[in-house]
């Protein structure tokens, strides 16, 4: 065993040992790319999305110095045509970059790196004879001529030096140069039966494009058909809930909510099993990824980059266009560019068939608003504390605390959003709310009997609060929207959740800038 090749399974022995939920589907995507055009693949996730897991699982099933049947067994895998082709086949090299990152020898990184793992396969082929002056390549491609073995090549956090130093820097430009001696050359087809590199971010457009465009990308903008193996689905969520005696609503409204690929449900399966471990829903991202990683891309001064971070708070969609990233989050361009960085961290999830992306769930919504404190967004800082009197005004009945509370959301948003129709009234309206999140599911135009309800909150499992219907109006009585709700039965629609309803009619006045609250209780 050595320190970079075939580690063994020991690694992945310690993930079996631990919670485990089956994600060795994955391995048979890989085996299917296997000397194929397909062979070199860049799986890129964010922070706490598995990364480091499956490579280590991806490490003990193809790694032939350990015998790992007994690890796979029991798990899908092992009932895959491929499963005893490739199982235990290959040498295989493993590198985490960011054991290099660490010792910060800044222009020598990449020399040492490759020095480094030059001695350690050595020291696995003490017949095959190493020759002055030889790089990493140059040496595999004497083992390859000599044994007739090809490698697989497992690279986690393959972006730590992208991420550290920006292009045009030494270290970056003789990573770039290593990348392309690896991987690009027709000597990487002969070397290697398969490359497997994970990190944050993709590669095809960054600095190394020359010497990356060869990898098939796998992202949270394009996860193909590794979508399911980014994240927890809710089936897995569900049996683990019920394993476990944990309430299943509060692990989705925590931590569900990312749309990757046509998986409309993946959780966060880092949030979700320390969440099982320590009993509760909380935000666990705080301690994986600090808020100001998010505050320094939100205070950029983009044009409507602001207005669609409210409006995202307020639990609406923003259009996104990731094409036009460098997969470089030292080259931000554009508003675009911050919202699809921010993909890419795990910070918003994306929807591909809208090119929408939106904030996935309370955990992540949290540190948003901690994002806009940081950068001193006081207005909107203010309209969130504030919301939670409102809504307990609102479920009290008083209808002259509402209307004052929609006047202070109205008045500290207006040099935020535009507040001249019923949909930029809706999306204050909705941030003014934001604490509703905690007890409520809130619902954005709901389709309701003959119409659309402007905000309907329903509340969540085990939770005892009325559900509540708001209608907005513009400059007419404001029974007038009470109502509307009646001819539109909506409450017929809602009643499936709760006998106990509020109808709330809101109305804003263009001429006074004044709103006014009427609140109707049905038992």
């Amino acid at each position: 065993m050595g320190t970079y090749i075939n580690l063994g399974n020991a690694g992945f022995q310690r993930v079996r040992n631990s919670e485990y939920v089956d994600k060795s589907g994955l391995i048979a995507i890989v085996n299917s790319t296997l000397f194929t055009e397909r062979s070199f693949s860049c799986v890129s996730r964010s922070r706490r999305f598995g990364k480091s897991i499956a490579a280590k699982m991806l490490c003990a099933y193809y790694d032939h110095s350990c015998d790992s049947r007994a690890l796979f067994a029991d798990l899908s895998i092992a009932s895959d045509p491929s499963f005893e082709k490739h199982l235990n086949k290959y040498p295989v090299i493993f590198l985490d970059l960011t054991s290099f990152i660490s010792e910060r020898d800044d222009n020598n990184i990449v020399d040492k790196m490759d020095a480094t793992l030059l001695a350690d396969v050595v020291k696995a082929y003490p017949d095959v004879a190493a020759e002055d002056g030889d790089r990493l390549m140059d040496y595999l491609l004497r083992v390859t001529e000599a044994k007739g073995e090809q490698f697989i090549f497992i690279i986690d956090e393959w972006d730590a030096i992208c991420r550290e130093y920006a292009p045009g820097t030494e270290v970056m430009d003789r990573y770039v140069g290593w990348l392309r001696r690896m991987f690009k050359s027709m000597d990487g087809a002969r070397v290697f039966a398969g490359v497997y590199m994970t990190g944050i971010l993709p590669v095809k457009k960054y600095k190394t494009q020359s010497a990356m465009n060869n990898f098939i990308e796998y992202s949270m903008v394009e996860p193909v058909d590794m979508a399911p193996y980014f994240g927890f689905t809710k089936e897995e969520v569900l049996a683990l809930a019920e394993k476990h005696g944990m309430d299943f609503d509060e692990l989705e409204k925590w931590y569900d909510g990312y749309q990757i690929g046509d998986e409309m449900s993946i959780f966060n399966p880092n949030s979700v099993m320390q969440a099982i471990r320590s009993r509760r829903c909380r935000s666990f991202w705080a301690s994986t990824a600090s808020y100001d990683t998010v505050a320094h891309y939100i205070q950029m001064n983009y044009e409507g980059l602001k207005d669609d971070v409210v409006r995202m708070l307020a639990g609406e969609r923003c259009a996104v266009d990731p094409t036009g990233f460098q997969n470089d989050m030292s080259v931000i361009q554009s508003k675009d560019d911050v919202l699809t960085v921010l993909i890419h961290l795990g910070y918003l999830s994306y929807d591909w068939k809208e090119s929408e992306c939106y904030i996935p769930n309370k955990e992540v919504a949290g540190e948003m608003v901690n994002a806009v404190k940081l950068n001193n967004w006081s207005h909107v800082a203010n309209a969130i504390e504030k919301s939670k009197q409102l809504l307990r005004a609102t479920i009290e009945g008083n209808e002259e605390a509402v209307a004052r509370g929609v006047d202070v959301a109205h008045d500290e948003n207006t040099s935020i959003l535009s507040y001249n129709d019923e949909n930029s009234l809706a999306c204050v309206l909705s941030l003014a709310y934001y604490y509703a999140s905690n007890d409520y599911i809130i619902h954005r135009e709901l389709a309701s009997g003959k119409g659309f309800a402007d905000l309907v909150l329903i509340p969540r499992k085990n939770v005892a609060s009325p559900a509540i219907v708001i209608e907005l109006k513009y400059d007419k009585a404001v029974n007038t929207a009470i109502e509307q709700i009646k001819q539109k039965q909506y409450p017929a629609k809602v009643s499936q959740y709760t006998d106990n309803l509020l109808l709330v009619g809101i109305t804003y006045e263009r001429d006074t800038k004044q709103h006014r609250c009427c609140i109707e209780k049905l038992l």
